[in-house]
Formats: C-alpha cells, structure tokens, sequence
C-alpha cells in the first residue's frame, strides 16, 4: 500500500524535519494553485513525471520553477534521455501511489531507489528557504526547508539531482 499523507508527515515529524501543512481545495494547476499564495509563503512547483521511450532506464521526476518554460523533449535530452512522454496514470500510481494533479517529489516515498530519477531545478532548491509540495494528495501543501527535502530523499535511498534546466524559446 502507499504511504498516505498523513504517514508521510509522520515520518517528517520522526525525523525532526521541520515543515508546514496548509488544507485547501484540490487543485490541478499552477494557476489554481496560485490563488492559495497568502497562506503559502515560498518557492513553487511544477512536477512532470516522465517515462523514457524506446530505451530501458528509471522513469524521471522534474520538478522546477513553477513559471518555468523549458521544451520537455530538450530538457530529456540534456538529461541524457532520447525521448520521453508523460507517463500514464497507471505508472504515476505505481511508482509513486498518486494520482494525476498530485505529483509530487514527496512521492519517492513509495518509489524502489533507482525506478525514478528525481531531478530539481537548481534555482527552485537554492533560491527559497521553504518550498511548497502536495503530500501526496493536492488538497494539502507542504512547506519544507530545501535541504531538508533532498535529506529526506537520500534516506529513502534516492539521489536528487540539481540542474539549469533549458529554458524554452
């Protein structure tokens, strides 16, 4: 079974990592997301999960800036994958047990080490002292310290990594 938000948090909390959790509406994009902002102080996401086509290797989670443009095909590439789609929900929900409008890196929690390769813009990690994530569901957020997060993914065996994205044209 996957984790559930409210283990996910306790898991935060038994670790001593500091972090905050606002309920809201669902939502399912960055402009709805947007509205929430008083209440959400800090750096903002999008998440794309991604499965490699045509070549065996992990699936990749990218998370950047929120207002980011970046061409998916030519982030993959600079990534050194040849073709990437967005993966389906059936994936989503096996690698990382939540639905379509709720990726999120706090879903590594339910990902085998090596099955998804968790990418982050280096501007989004390094520019903010808090940034905000669904955990696991997107009727919550959760602010959390940036190292603290990448912390966290290294105790569950995973290797976060930072990068410049490409912007698009």
């Amino acid at each position: 079974m996957p984790e559930t938000p409210e283990s996910l948090l306790a898991r935060l909390d038994a670790l001593g990592i500091a972090h905050r959790t606002v309920r809201h509406p669902p939502v399912f994009t960055v402009e709805e997301s947007k509205a929430l902002r008083p209440d959400l102080p800090g750096g903002h996401s999008k998440n794309l999960f991604l499965k490699p086509q045509k070549s065996p290797g992990p699936f990749l989670l990218v998370v950047l800036q929120e207002d980011r443009r970046v061409s998916v095909n030519a982030l993959a590439r600079g990534l050194g994958a040849r073709r990437v789609a967005f993966g389906p929900a059936e994936d989503l929900m096996t690698q990382l047990g939540v639905e379509p409008g709720s990726v999120t890196p706090f879903g590594l929690v339910n990902a085998a080490p090596g099955a998804v390769r968790p990418v982050f813009d280096r501007q989004l990690m390094q520019a903010h002292e808090w940034v905000n994530f669904h955990p696991l569901t997107n009727a919550m957020t959760t602010a959390i310290r940036p190292a603290d997060l990448l912390g966290f993914l290294e105790r569950l065996g995973h290797r976060p990594e930072l990068v410049d994205p490409p912007e698009a044209p």
